[in-house]
């Protein structure tokens, strides 16, 4: 009976090493010669936005990484949204990725009732590569000099002050919001697509919330007066300046950020390398400082860590829309 056996035994073990030698020459090339076609990075938003501007610079810089075309496509539309449901629905090959900000993958999930994506369900975290704050500056002949001053003006004017912001359900206004919960203040938010800084400057809306990028140069030649970062910690593109936390509110963090992620189903070989390459560029000095300049700070997290704050993120900011009654159109 033995001597029957073996020789099947021998015949089966050999058409599974066959096999599995074919199998693996098959795929291998998939994952150790990705990319071998361009790859196209997808950006919500119009051409000279912080997203688009960000994007491109990693963009290039991958493209000299990788030694393979990485083209920058933008879709504008729904916050980012547009761009998210496009990428949700491409191949999970890793030639689609998505340069993605925050308002896009966190705050659009509560906002919109019939969003046809759903960030943790269809998407591939792979890095939170980089993080902005945002400012709250107030015109020259505003009496308030730091956020407590800021917050007693806003008690003792109820519904009278307003803050101007770059758009309905932008982290601009949520962070507005947020601050008027957690301060029990009543402001009047007022909602801009352009004009903003000129009646701001002008004293129409005393009061600006911003991202760093926009609003840098505003603040540094002195035509407003910064009055505290969203940010956790103090940012580097203006250290005088207090955090929320610091002043009062402990723990009043609301930054934009800017996150690479793929359609879910990605192999994770391509998962790591996209991770590795982006942590590679984020961590040189002269990458870093090209962020700086336009007043964003490098980060370069893990794709579990970028999975952790997708999911409190979701959390945190559909309970603040929930308070403030915000609602747009689908």
């Amino acid at each position: 009976m033995i001597g029957i056996v073996r020789p099947h035994v021998r015949r089966l073990a050999g058409a599974l090493v066959a096999l599995s030698t074919v199998l693996t020459a098959h795929h291998a090339p998939a994952q150790t010669s990705y990319p071998d076609r361009p790859v196209r990075l997808i950006v919500g938003f119009t051409p000279g936005s912080a997203t688009d501007i960000t994007a491109r610079i990693f963009a290039d810089r991958l493209n000299q990484v990788w030694g393979a075309p990485v083209v920058v496509e933008n879709q504008p539309g729904g916050g980012g949204g547009t761009a998210a449901n496009r990428v949700a629905k491409s191949p999970p090959d890793g030639y689609t990725l998505m340069w993605g900000a925050n308002g896009a993958l966190t705050i659009n999930p509560s906002l919109q009732s019939k969003l046809l994506y759903d960030p943790p369900r269809d998407f591939a975290p792979i890095s939170l590569v980089l993080r902005m704050a945002s400012v709250v500056a107030v015109n020259n002949d505003m009496p308030a000099k730091t956020m407590q001053d800021l917050i007693a003006l806003a008690r003792a004017q109820p519904g009278k002050l307003s803050y101007a912001h770059p758009g309905v359900g932008t982290p601009q206004h949520i962070a507005g919001e947020l601050l008027k919960q957690i301060a029990n203040v009543d402001m009047t938010q007022v909602p801009y697509r352009g004009a903003v800084f000129t009646d701001v400057l002008d004293g129409r809306v005393p009061i600006l919330i911003a991202n760093m990028g926009s609003v840098l140069p505003t603040v540094q030649d002195g035509r407003l007066r910064g009055i505290a970062v969203t940010s956790l910690a103090r940012s580097p593109s203006l250290p005088e300046l207090p955090t929320i936390a610091e002043s009062g509110f402990p723990g009043f963090e609301a930054t934009s950020w800017f996150a690479l992620v793929a359609p879910a189903g990605t192999p994770q070989a391509i998962v790591d390398k996209v991770h590795d390459a982006a942590v590679k560029i984020v961590n040189e000095p002269e990458t870093r400082a090209k962020f700086a300049q336009l007043g964003v700070d490098t980060v370069g997290s893990s794709p579990g860590e970028l999975a952790d704050i997708l999911k409190a993120d979701i959390a945190k900011w559909a309970k603040v829309i929930a308070d403030a009654g915000i609602k747009v159109g689908d």
